[in-house]
């Protein structure tokens, strides 16, 4: 049976957990995903241990974002990782989302867009001309002229993104939330059912399976949805 096209994002606070997360959903799904907050704790030893033995796809979510030349240096250094996705912010510039794909060639680079957390009215706060719609159609096509080959957008802008840069771009979309889990600090969220039919590509899903009592069982429920649904 093939995976299903979901990114489990591995936010536990040690590498033990986050392993054996990896290792219960590792049947269901196509990719894990490492944060922030996992690789700073524990630097590259958390690729291998979430990798396992499966070789499952790692989709390193660091979301770089400084001058062209530094964020090269990052991308080289962790593109010896063997990352399957690596992200970078899209408002870096075109320079530096350019820099990232040419210093990682073996790795999918993926420029996050606009975060999920954020509102219409945040945006008009850090001054970026919304609606939030319009905002990421915008950086999406900037930085897919720049190189990026995968975009990170909420599912509100699936369509529109799709719409915007065509089907040989990767759509991957945070703020998935099954039928009836708690939305927390996301504020623009779908099903993974609507996400994938308005034109997802990967669908990243955290806490709804890592905070069940069984992430495996809850894998595994979510990709039979998204066949049957299919």
């Amino acid at each position: 049976m093939t995976p299903a096209p979901i990114a489990v994002a591995l936010d536990a606070s040690d590498l033990e957990t986050a392993a054996r997360w990896a290792a219960l959903v590792t049947p269901h799904v196509s990719t894990v995903k490492v944060g922030l907050e996992l690789y700073m704790r524990y630097g590259p030893d958390v690729i291998a241990s979430v990798r396992g033995a499966s070789g499952v796809r790692v989709f390193l979510d660091l979301k770089l974002h400084d001058i062209p030349n530094t964020v090269a240096g990052a991308a080289k250094a962790v593109a010896r990782l063997r990352p399957s996705i690596l992200t970078v912010h899209a408002a870096g510039g075109p320079a530096m989302i350019r820099a990232a794909v040419e210093s990682a060639p073996h790795t999918q680079i993926a420029a996050v867009t606009v975060l999920t957390s954020l509102t219409e009215a945040d945006l008009e706060r850090i001054g970026i001309a919304g609606p939030a719609d319009d905002a990421v159609r915008r950086l999406a096509a900037l930085s897919v002229e720049a190189g990026a080959t995968a975009l990170v957008c909420s599912p509100n802008e699936v369509a529109s993104v799709r719409a915007e840069v065509g089907d040989g771009i990767t759509l991957i979309t945070p703020g998935v939330r099954p039928t009836g889990a708690d939305t927390q600090d996301q504020k623009r969220v779908a099903t993974p059912e609507q996400a994938l039919a308005d034109g997802a590509d990967l669908l990243v899903i955290g806490r709804p399976i890592t905070g069940s009592p069984d992430p495996g069982a809850a894998a595994a429920a979510i990709a039979a949805s998204l066949r049957r649904a299919s």
